[in-house]
């Protein structure tokens, strides 16, 4: 990339890179201001009612969780666009940053499609100078979670990230043990939807923790999610409020939730 700033080309405004740029940039604009500030409206008072002690039921929960999801990728993703519409225009062009990352069915797959830019660091800075995979199958577990954590901290210093990055330190450690024993013994594959579900799973539950603002918060959104508390609060009595307070919303989007991230092909 580097080299792209000593080009002669660079930084000249050109009538191709400019339109380029300004597409890339306005796709960005929509997903950060329409969609992931849009999702935000029902994501974030069902989290600060978690943090404020209330338990969601599992409808509510899960709901929640969902949102949060798409939220999070819509804005680091339409950032992340922004940033590169803006290169385009004056002919430097950065790398791609996100590829479908609820696509993928292993975690280190999800890794690679996540904000690549920061997956490089971490590997190329952290990772590898620890030892990376040279060391041994022990140093090399206690090297992805000293990396994922130190990702996790890079985020913010609180609580929550850091157990977010404790989360996928743990997550990669068993990927790496499963797909070990899986080569041994080819009962433990899984098929690609049942992967697929998975690893939506722990990342939908890790970011629970990346969003709650307090550790009580995020276990009353786990807890909901597990079905602890109630399974559904809403009755054939109550749904013309559901309605009117915007709750039909999630339930649309985690319906077509599995039909916008499963891999096709």
């Amino acid at each position: 990339m580097l080299p792209q700033f000593q080009s002669s080309s660079a930084f000249r405004i050109n009538s191709h890179h400019l339109a380029i740029g300004i597409g890339i940039f306005a796709i960005g604009l929509f997903k950060k201001t329409v969609i992931a500030d849009g999702i935000a409206v029902y994501a974030n008072p069902d989290f600060n009612g978690a943090d404020a002690g209330s338990s969601p039921d599992f409808l509510v929960a899960w709901s929640a969780a969902l949102a949060y999801t798409f939220q999070i990728y819509f804005d680091f993703s339409g950032y992340s666009d922004m940033a590169l519409g803006l290169a385009r225009m004056f002919g430097i062009v950065l790398p791609l940053n996100f590829y479908s990352p609820y696509k993928a069915c292993s975690i280190s797959e999800f890794w690679r499609r996540w904000h690549m830019t920061l997956s490089r660091f971490l590997r190329d800075y952290i990772y590898i100078p620890l030892g990376g995979n040279q060391k041994g199958s022990r140093n090399r577990y206690l090297f992805l979670m000293t990396t994922m954590l130190l990702g996790g901290l890079w985020h913010g210093a609180g609580w929550n990230f850091f157990i977010w990055g404790a989360l996928h330190g743990s997550y990669l450690a068993i990927n790496h043990i499963w797909r070990q024993y899986s080569l041994q013994f080819t009962y433990l594959k899984l098929n690609k939807m049942v992967s697929w579900l998975l690893i939506m799973l722990v990342v939908v539950i890790a970011w629970v923790f990346f969003r709650a603002n307090t550790f009580d918060g995020a276990m009353n959104i786990i807890q909901g999610m597990a079905g602890m508390n109630e399974w559904c609060g809403i009755t054939y009595c109550n749904l013309g409020s559901l309605r009117r307070n915007g709750r039909n919303f999630k339930i649309v989007g985690c319906y077509w939730f599995p039909r916008w991230c499963y891999p096709i092909g």
